[in-house]
């Protein structure tokens, strides 16, 4: 299925990549433009160790609902890395003014190819993924999961109208609803739809409608429409928020019933998308109306009552509820479905829509229920519903009172949301996988070494090979992946804590880069620092640091021999030495990073692995490195524990405790 898919979209790119450049071009941006869709983000969003949570909200209306959620992770994610992004350009602006204060970055999403999410996935490194509401992306979801990143659906919703075609592609859809770790839906008919279209009813439940967590609070109207309104004190304002094509002239066919008995009158007429303002406002014009575009609106004003103020901004349509008496919500009288409906509740204004609100089915059955919203079947019933409210304005303030009540009582589910991110995101097994070059290329080599190591390990475990040991304990510090993962500074720690303890030990050591063509070297405890190129740089750190003996050698065992003949130390501690087993040790302490905790997944080269994961079930001690106050990677133990049920799982971070200036 994901290779149809992928095969349909490099089909689509013919079109959909000139389409980008050439809008790019049109706006002045040139190359920018497509370089952001296919993942080509800004340095300063680049993120490390894979602790960063990335929100995807499509556009304004997720990111406005997701604002209390993001507000919420941030308090209970303090030290980590979120970053937000959108599709359009309108959401773009709007989680910058919104949500800029509580982000560390917002970017345009990238297109759903597999090489474009790629980009993203390795600069942000995300431990969890956030898609708002129902944005399906196949790769999107393929790579969070590659990439070992909790995948999060919150706030989904499947329409009437995309319902059915959700049910006919179920074929495709259960492949792609299975990735995400958890969906919450708003409601119990989504969860039911969602699970038609072939979702895991165990990965489905119900977590109510993010939307009903909006504070109008933190929206205050624009000063100019406020200082506007109380210039011209009128007798109400009429509020039509998110009209769609053809509403406009409904609205206003209503509008001339009431201003001859109304003649005070202020209508703002917010149009749905930006593209349509210029549209609308030509059609006032040729109408002969009053009316002042919100983009021309400064302290020299002219509009006059009744009038119209033509709200072809973004972002403000929240916060001016509060200066309305009544609210028309749109897209309810064409058949689209409706739109959100809570931001009057919650700002306690009598709501009134018409009789197509399937896309906020649950919102508007419950606010019907409580008193809380006033429909109409049609647009003819429009005029004499809002003449009702604006005669009887007792009545209109207590509907609002009950919207307010009802959208309040269903408050929570940000909290909810917020509660399976951080179970999820401690969950989270971060990886690095190889690309399909690197797979091509070195997908032999790694299965060499990994026969290799295997034919070791069995030569060990039959007796072939023989394992020798040292008269003093040994205790070995390795780890399973090639490269740092923080072996040198534990080895620094058991030193300093042996010898507060009265404990004499001394390290072996391969001695990583040395140039010397000894076999092994020992240094007496406190003898002088020598030469880099006879110790290896690693070796360095532990004489000048400790007066402690020192072996150096690929014959970590003729070495150990030799310093037990000088000066027979109570404890070897056996450097890197997970992978030598022709020293038999009484500890072995192996290391896990847990920002790339198993190397890719592959052997060398094509991962970072030096052996099979199994070989975890040899450690004894099992220590995660590189750990922040707070996480718990539970993920992480759950699948060490599959490895080895016995060793005892410990945490540990470093912290920096001098600046040295070198040279």
């Amino acid at each position: 299925m994901f290779f149809v898919y992928n095969l349909l979209l490099a089909l689509a790119s013919v079109i959909l990549i000139p389409y980008y450049l050439i809008r790019g071009w049109l706006r002045g941006k040139h190359y920018g433009s497509i370089r952001r869709r296919l993942g080509g983000l800004e340095p300063s969003l680049t993120q490390t160790g894979a602790r960063a949570i990335w929100l995807h909200a499509v556009s304004v209306g997720e990111v406005l609902s997701c604002t209390e959620l993001v507000a919420q992770l941030r308090a209970r994610f303090a030290a980590v890395k979120i970053l937000v992004s959108t599709t359009t350009a309108t959401g773009h602006k709007t989680a910058r003014e919104k949500l800029g204060t509580l982000t560390d970055g917002i970017f345009y999403a990238p297109l759903d190819f597999p090489f474009a999410v790629r980009r993203v996935m390795r600069q942000v490194q995300p431990r969890l993924v956030i898609v708002a509401e129902t944005e399906i992306w196949p790769n999107l979801f393929c790579e969070a999961k590659r990439f070992g990143a909790g995948l999060l659906v919150v706030n989904a919703r499947v329409s009437d109208r995309s319902a059915p075609r959700y049910r006919r592609y179920r074929f495709f859809f259960r492949h792609v609803l299975a990735l995400p770790d958890l969906i919450v839906a708003q409601s119990a008919l989504d969860r039911q739809r969602l699970i038609e279209a072939g979702a895991p009813p165990e990965k489905v439940e119900v977590g109510g409608n993010l939307k009903f967590d909006y504070r109008p609070a933190d929206f205050q109207a624009p000063v100019e429409i406020v200082a506007l309104v109380e210039r011209l004190k009128p007798e109400a304002v009429l509020l039509a928020g998110s009209t769609r094509e053809g509403e406009e002239a409904q609205v206003l066919a209503a509008w001339d019933q009431l201003t001859p008995k109304h003649p005070r009158l202020l209508l703002i007429l917010a149009p749905r998308h930006p593209e349509r303002f210029d549209r609308v406002a030509e059609g006032l014009t040729q109408d002969g109306r009053r009316f002042l575009r919100r983009s021309r609106l400064d302290g020299e004003d002219r509009l006059e009552l009744p009038g119209i103020l033509l709200l072809d901004s973004l972002g403000e349509l929240a916060s001016l509820y509060r200066l309305a008496e009544v609210v028309f919500v749109g897209g309810s009288l064409v058949n689209w479905g409706g739109h959100n409906v809570l931001e009057p509740a919650l700002a306690a204004r009598p709501i009134l829509v018409g009789p197509h609100m399937q896309n906020f089915r649950a919102i508007t059955e419950a606010l019907l229920a409580g008193g809380g919203m006033v429909q109409v079947n049609s647009a003819g019933e429009l005029a004499p519903a809002l003449e009702r409210l604006l005669e009887n304005r007792q009545e209109a303030k207590a509907i609002g009172e009950r919207a307010r009540r009802v959208a309040e009582s269903h408050r929570g589910a940000t909290r909810r949301a917020v509660e399976r991110a951080e179970l999820l995101y401690h969950f989270a097994i971060p990886n690095q996988p190889p690309g399909l070059i690197e797979r091509l290329l070195l997908w032999a080599p790694a299965r060499i070494w990994e026969e290799a190591t295997r034919f070791r390990s069995r030569g060990y475990q039959s007796g072939r090979y023989i394992r020798r040991r040292l008269e003093s304990y040994t205790v070995s510090v390795g780890n399973l992946t090639a490269g740092g993962t923080g072996k040198t500074p534990v080895v620094l720690w058991l030193i300093e804590q042996l010898q507060a303890r009265g404990v004499s030990c001394a390290v072996l050591t391969r001695g990583y880069r040395r140039s010397s063509l000894e076999k092994i070297t020992v240094f007496d405890p406190g003898a002088p620092v020598s030469s880099p190129l006879l110790t290896g740089d690693e070796a360095q750190i532990y004489l000048r640091r400790f007066p402690v003996a020192l072996g150096i050698g690929a014959d970590r065992y003729e070495a150990g021999v030799e310093i037990e003949r000088r000066c027979r130390p109570d404890v070897f501690i056996l450097d890197d030495g997970f992978q030598h087993p022709q020293l038999a040790r009484d500890l072995d302490l192996v290391l896990v990073d847990v920002t790339a905790p198993f190397g890719r997944g592959k052997l060398l080269p094509l991962g970072r692995l030096r052996e099979p994961v199994e070989a975890l079930g040899r450690a004894d001690v099992l220590l995660l490195t590189r750990t922040e106050p707070g996480e718990r990677w539970q993920g992480l133990c759950k699948e060490l524990r599959r490895y080895n049920p016995r060793a005892p799982i410990l945490l540990s971070r470093m912290d920096p405790v001098a600046l040295v200036k070198a040279g």
